[in-house]
């Protein structure tokens, strides 16, 4: 599953139980810095861990790409670069509008409440961006995660939803390096994406999730190559 606080984003840093939850975290939410050396030393006080345990948990984060571990050279956190945020974003539509077909076609009553439920707190989040309160960004990023999660929730496949949960990470890191909002086109596609959604309709869903996706990676790219230079 993705690494994403369960209970709320100012509650992240307290909720992982594990040292690979907590260093998968500061990775995606970018506390650690794309390219920065990971010291075993430093990191050893940081995260109250012996050096052995933490070679093994970068060793595994590294393997799921969120380090790199060039030969003799100790580990890194991953680069970033508008290519491989491109890559990302194809692999989400690819798994996701996949997942998004078979949910919507085991949906049941008990799977619309709860979608219901996650797409009213994230419309309620977006009203108040859109408002002008940007101080609940963090929030609607952990809302809208929330919504696109339940909407693949009944796939019924623990392959899939994993595969899903790594790529959503990597997306996401992006995301948290240039957090903004698309202010209403995305609040408008979110609205239609639930409708298809709710109505069973899974080519209109699928076709509206990958337009979704689309228009936020065309929204996102010119500014992450901005912060990049």
């Amino acid at each position: 599953m993705p690494d994403f606080p369960r209970e709320g984003p100012k509650e992240a840093a307290t909720l992982g139980s594990s040292l690979y939850e907590q260093l998968r975290h500061d990775l995606v939410f970018g506390l650690l810095k794309p390219d920065t050396k990971l010291k075993l030393d430093s990191l050893k006080n940081l995260y109250q861990a012996s050096v052995p345990t933490l070679r093994e948990t970068l060793n595994r984060l590294a393997s799921e790409g969120f380090v790199s571990a060039p030969a003799q050279r100790g580990f890194f956190v991953a680069p970033v670069s508008a290519a491989d945020l491109k890559e990302i974003a194809q692999l989400r539509i690819l798994l996701e509008t996949h997942a998004l077909r078979i949910s919507i076609q085991n949906g049941d009553t008990d799977w619309e409440a709860d979608l219901l439920a996650s797409y009213h707190r994230l419309r309620q989040t977006e009203k108040r961006m859109l408002g002008g309160d940007h101080s609940v960004k963090e929030h609607w990023k952990y809302y809208d995660w929330k919504f696109h999660q339940m909407l693949i929730r009944n796939c019924q496949s623990a392959n899939l939803l994993a595969l899903h949960g790594l790529i959503f990470d990597k997306y996401l890191r992006y995301q948290m390096l240039v957090l903004t909002f698309r202010g209403s086109p995305a609040a408008v596609e979110h609205n239609e994406l639930f409708e298809a959604a709710m109505s069973r309709d899974a080519e209109n869903a699928c076709a509206m999730l990958t337009r979704h996706i689309e228009d936020g990676l065309a929204h996102a790219l010119p500014i992450f190559e901005q912060a990049a230079q």
